[in-house]
């Protein structure tokens, strides 16, 4: 057997065939899931002799195609981009420009942590997809995120190679015991554990069929775990440190995730403050990062005292107070309580000297903040019953793919809100840093 002339660049780990020999099993598995009736016939006619034969020559197929597919990927860094080349039948090359790059993250699931190897993601603007590279050894996937960061960063390329992992001080690190406590006093995760004691059996009771029953349990139970148990599992031992190359976050329990954030890629902030959280004076800080994949795709915090994270916050976006922000909101005019009847008093905006903030919910704050150097357009929006009550909505887009909505303002206010915040963000673009920091 002839191999095909393999691209240039450097291999994957040798385990890296094993996990792609999966792809023909799933796509086998997910026939039998769509006909099931053929699936089942097939079976029927399935004899001792036929299984092993069948076997003899799935099995070497399915480990020529692990191996094919492994030997045509491969990964290049240049001057300028990571290259990435894969693909058996359908070639395929993803020209990355490292001063594009948002993220890196290095993940290890659980497998892969007793094998000793890791994969790298990577967020890039203008993409909704995250890059991959799986798997490589931990030592690599580690040394060729500190490489495309220095990268990244304007370091030189001859000495990006050997710049090795930056050194990082640990800000924060969330006890277990403080995570559960903050998962059990969510009344989303309580509201959804109802659901599933009350309604499956009224449903069960209603049709008469332990199907119908069973068709609505599933995605409950889906609700209770990614709220509850899953949640817990993703959030584990969560730690935040900062280092010359940007923000590090380390999580998970079964799959342990470091994500890397560079310096000046953050968008937006969120500040969400569930109601039973606030005699404890907790919050959750979730971040808007260029390429991330939009609203509540990075968190920071899961959870943490006001003051942890109003100091984690000034590490990352110095100068950025967001109790400053807080005090200076102010809430909706009275007239729009016949828009949005009750829930207008949730409504608040404000402007400090470093960013635009909105906040929204009664039950469940969510406190929005745009650094004003963040800011893409500025837009007034006005629907027909807002017209009839003189209201507007003023929203800012910034460059995560993301807006923040300054919700049921008087139309002057909105129109000087407007004008205003595109003079502030033209200036702000001023003194914001460069994307490449070390340049």
């Amino acid at each position: 057997m002839v191999l095909p002339q393999r691209p240039e660049g450097r291999r994957l780990h040798p385990v890296t065939p094993w996990r792609r020999a999966w792809a023909p099993m799933a796509a086998l598995f997910a026939f039998a899931v769509q006909d099931p009736e053929r699936a089942r016939q097939g079976a029927e006619h399935l004899t001792p002799g036929r299984l092993v034969a069948g076997l003899a020559v799935l099995l070497p197929l399915i480990a020529a195609y692990g191996f094919l597919s492994w030997w045509m990927t491969s990964y290049l860094v240049t001057e300028t981009e990571l290259r990435i080349r894969t693909g058996l039948l359908f070639r395929r090359v993803a020209h990355i420009r490292l001063d594009r790059v948002q993220a890196i993250d290095v993940g290890r699931p659980l497998l892969a942590r007793l094998i000793g190897v890791a994969k790298l993601r990577l967020d890039v603007v203008g993409t909704g997809k995250k890059d991959e590279l799986a798997f490589l050894s931990e030592r690599e996937a580690v040394a060729l995120r500190a490489e495309l960061l220095a990268r990244a960063a304007g370091m030189a390329p001859e000495s990006a190679s050997e710049v090795g992992e930056a050194p990082s001080r640990e800000l924060v690190r969330v006890e277990p015991w403080t995570l559960v406590v903050s998962l059990l006093l969510l009344g989303t995760s309580w509201g959804t554990l109802a659901a599933v004691l009350v309604v499956p059996p009224l449903v069960g009771w209603a049709s008469g069929s332990l199907w119908a029953a069973l068709v609505v349990t599933v995605p409950l139970l889906g609700g209770v775990w990614r709220g509850g148990l899953g949640r817990f599992l993703t959030e584990f031992d969560w730690s935040v440190a900062e280092s010359p190359d940007g923000v590090r976050v380390d999580h998970g329990l079964l799959d342990r995730a470091h994500a890397t954030v560079p310096p000046g890629r953050v968008q937006a902030v969120r500040i969400v403050e569930p109601w039973l959280w606030r005699r404890r004076g907790w919050v959750r800080v979730e971040l808007d990062v260029a390429g991330g994949g939009g609203e509540g795709s990075d968190v920071l915090l899961p959870v943490a005292p006001r003051e942890v994270a109003r100091a984690v916050l000034e590490r990352i976006l110095p100068g950025m107070d967001p109790w400053e922000a807080e005090a200076v909101l102010r809430p909706s005019p009275r007239r729009a309580r016949r828009v949005v009847p009750l829930w207008w008093r949730g409504y608040g905006h404000g402007v400090t000297a470093t960013v635009f903030a909105s906040r929204r919910g009664l039950v469940c704050r969510k406190l929005s903040l745009v650094p004003h150097a963040k800011v893409q357009s500025v837009r007034v929006t006005q629907g027909p019953w807002e017209r009839v009550f003189g209201l507007a909505d003023v929203h800012v887009d910034h460059g995560a793919n993301g807006t923040v909505t300054a919700r049921l303002r008087t139309v002057e206010e909105a129109r000087a809100v407007a004008a205003a915040q595109a003079e502030r963000s033209r200036t702000g673009r001023r003194t914001a840093r460069p994307e490449r920091w070390l340049t």
